[in-house]
């Protein structure tokens, strides 16, 4: 018996040995430390990267536009373009002689086809029409209205004040008459504004050239001598008109 009870204690205090050992925490492993001497796989640093040349907001800055940024410079302008010129105008035309007792002034269109052989120089061919009526020198139950219309040619010479605004003066002979019944301004004392008469005209402008090389724009005043509108009776008068116009030119 006394045997047996010294197995059992011997058999108990192995057994509390192994559980007291196994609660123990284990200890954890050291990490060998690398020698002072070991190398890195940093980049070099660049000696001229000063703290004035680093800028992190500027870098970091997303573009306010993603549009290609304008020239410094613009274009220079193409040069004026030279050649066959249509030119196209409407203003008005007024009577300064005796005729003007009989009509009021008349609106007035005009076209004119040239050729330019030098920038300064240019010879052309022209067209007119304007309407009017006999309401002032009669009253409106008598009154009628007409056309008068006239051609002719000449040349016009223009100075450069700029590339871009010109100034001209130009002259031209031609013919024009009153399209109107026969007898029917005879009878009022102007019986060769009824036939083609000889016309003697002067005209001043000034043009701005667009940027398309092609297009000009302008202003222009004339004063003719149409010989067919001064009174037979009045041997004094004179057929002058005057027009005043705006103007479009094509350069082809």
């Amino acid at each position: 018996m006394r045997g047996k009870g010294s197995f059992f204690v011997a058999v108990a205090v192995a057994f509390v040995a192994n559980v007291a050992h196994a609660q123990e925490p284990a200890a954890a492993p050291s990490m060998p430390t690398p020698p002072e001497s070991a190398p890195t796989n940093a980049p070099p640093v660049d000696p001229s990267l000063t703290q004035d040349r680093i800028h992190l907001e500027s870098d970091t800055q997303t573009p306010t536009s993603t549009l290609p940024e304008a020239p410094l410079d613009a274009p220079p302008p193409m040069r004026r373009h030279k050649g066959l010129v249509l030119e196209s105008s409407i203003g008005g035309l007024g009577f300064l002689g005796q005729f003007r007792h009989i009509a009021p002034a008349a609106p007035w269109y005009h076209a004119q086809l040239g050729y330019e052989v030098t920038k300064w120089l240019m010879f052309f061919g022209e067209g007119e029409l304007a309407f009017t009526s006999t309401s002032t020198g009669e009253d409106l139950s008598h009154s009628y209205a007409f056309p008068i219309f006239g051609f002719g040619g000449g040349a016009r010479v223009t100075v450069h004040a700029t590339d871009r605004v010109a100034f001209y003066v130009q002259g031209s002979i031609g013919a024009m008459k009153a399209d109107v019944p026969t007898g029917a301004l005879e009878i009022l004392g102007f019986r060769n504004a009824e036939s083609l008469q000889a016309a003697f005209a002067g005209r001043l402008g000034v043009e701005w050239y667009q940027i398309d090389r092609h297009l000009a724009l302008g202003l222009a005043v004339g004063l003719r001598d149409a010989t067919g509108f001064a009174k037979l009776a009045a041997t004094t008068d004179t057929g002058l008109m005057a027009d005043a116009s705006a103007v479009i030119r094509y350069t082809f």
